[in-house]
């Protein structure tokens, strides 16, 4: 899994570290602090993908604020992270329209599983046709969303490129070409993303042998699963189930 740099905004250190022990082991890369303005700092120079933010700073800006000026940024998704749920604070935070809320006391899978949501589905909000403010002229994007709403719904199966290319109504090369293009990574490299995320699924909410897990989701063999698997989670399989299957 190709790192990326995810901002933690928490000034309660303890809660901070864990965070970002849990985001570490799962290969991204993590920046800390503890105000709004440090975060904007950080935001303005360095290549922030996702912010995780504490509603309650003990500052004189809180997470609300750093909020307000992501989404006028428009560029970088958010999820806020606190122990408040009560109407007002909640009221606050949904003009924001932040891409998740976590609340405390959390389980390391929470983080985990809302991460890496929010993080896919902001990747590929280029194709969801329903989050763009103006239907594109461009025939382009209705044949690729296509094409991954496929993949998604069959992704325990055998997915051949002649297939998906067929799908699409273009050639294998050109296939590849424009879905790399607006999708950002190759179809393989989709696909198996896709596997993996079904996998780590399958891990936590059911106790299927790690052998018939990679049957299911149409990979060669159990070496060719374990070795995607570890190379994308920066851990074995048998061990993610072992941290996060739910007792």
């Amino acid at each position: 899994m190709k790192s990326c740099f995810v901002l933690i905004v928490e000034d309660e250190a303890l809660i901070a570290m864990h965070i970002k022990a849990i985001l570490e082991d799962e290969g991204y890369c993590v920046f800390l602090v503890n105000n709004v303005d440090d975060a904007i700092s950080c935001i303005e120079n360095e290549s922030i993908a996702l912010v995780l933010i504490d509603i309650h700073l003990n500052k004189d800006k809180d997470g609300v604020s750093l909020g307000k000026y992501l989404l006028q940024l428009d560029r970088i998704p958010y999820i806020y992270i606190t122990s408040y749920i009560d109407k007002e604070t909640l009221d606050r935070v949904k003009e924001t329209r932040p891409y998740g809320y976590i609340v405390k006391p959390f389980k390391d899978i929470d983080v985990i599983t809302s991460t890496s949501i929010v993080l896919n589905n902001y990747k590929y909000k280029e194709i969801d046709i329903l989050r763009k403010k103006e239907v594109p002229n461009d025939f382009i994007p209705y044949r690729l969303k296509e094409v991954i709403t496929y993949i998604n719904e069959n992704i325990e199966q055998k997915l051949e490129i002649d297939e998906l290319a067929l799908k699409s109504q273009w050639k294998r090369h050109h296939f590849m070409k424009m879905f790399t293009k607006y999708v950002h990574v190759s179809p393989y490299q989709y696909i198996l993303t896709r596997k993996i995320e079904k996998a780590k699924i399958l891990l936590v909410d059911t106790a299927i042998p790690l052998n018939q897990i990679a049957f299911e989701l149409g990979f060669k063999s159990y070496a060719n699963f374990s070795n995607a698997f570890k190379k994308n989670c920066n851990m074995t399989a048998e061990n993610y189930r072992k941290r996060f299957q739910k007792k």
